[in-house]
């Protein structure tokens, strides 16, 4: 628990301002575990070259 509050004070700036700002980065988030969901689903199946169209089929 020290730790982890240690760690707040010293990214004291980027916490308040991923409490108090309006921005967010959820939809980064998603398409990033999507293509890594897609990448593991595929793994052993096909090459990379099949990966990237994977990824334009499934939006």
């Amino acid at each position: 628990m020290h730790s982890f509050v240690r760690g707040l004070g010293q990214h004291q700036n980027p916490v308040v301002a991923a409490v108090t700002l309006p921005h967010h980065n959820g939809r980064t988030e998603g398409v990033n575990t999507r293509t890594k969901m897609l990448k593991r689903q595929m793994y052993g199946r096909a090459g990379f070259d099949l990966l990237p169209h994977r990824i334009l089929l499934t939006v």
